[in-house]
């Protein structure tokens, strides 16, 4: 079944790309999960971020985005303030050593990204985004 083809395709190419990311990320001392959730704190450019928009904007959603936010704590690459007007909300924010961490993987994984779709034109990448926000539409992602 074509169905069942597209599926297992697009599994496989997601896997490969995790690997090789992964890989890439591996020489800074960070998994994915936690690069992810630097990107995610950066994006807000200075503003507070809770644990729940954090795993919201989460690449890979996962119940332990505390446990990730605590680890990139105790590397000094993000902190948490408690909320002056809520004492039960934590507010987390990226630091500048997370700044500069990500600034020098910025142009790592810009190679890595560019490797991985270089045999894809401009055009092919578009058309295949478009193609996989549709899928994405449709499946609730």
């Amino acid at each position: 079944m074509i169905n069942r083809e597209v599926v297992v395709e697009l599994m496989k190419s997601g896997n490969l790309a995790y690997d090789q990311i992964h890989t890439t990320l591996q020489p800074f001392e960070l998994t994915l999960q936690q690069f992810n959730v630097l990107r995610i704190l950066r994006g807000r450019k200075g503003s507070a971020s809770s644990l729940e928009s954090i795993t919201q904007h989460m690449i890979q959603r996962m119940s332990n985005t505390s446990r990730l936010v605590d680890r990139l704590i105790a590397k000094g690459l993000a902190h948490r303030e408690t909320c002056v007007n809520n004492r039960r909300k934590v507010e987390i924010f990226i630091t500048k050593k997370g700044l500069d961490l990500l600034s020098d993987i910025d142009p790592v994984l810009d190679t890595k990204e560019e490797e991985i779709t270089s045999s894809l034109s401009n055009q092919e990448m578009e058309h295949l985004l478009q193609l996989l926000t549709k899928l994405k539409s449709k499946i609730n992602i």
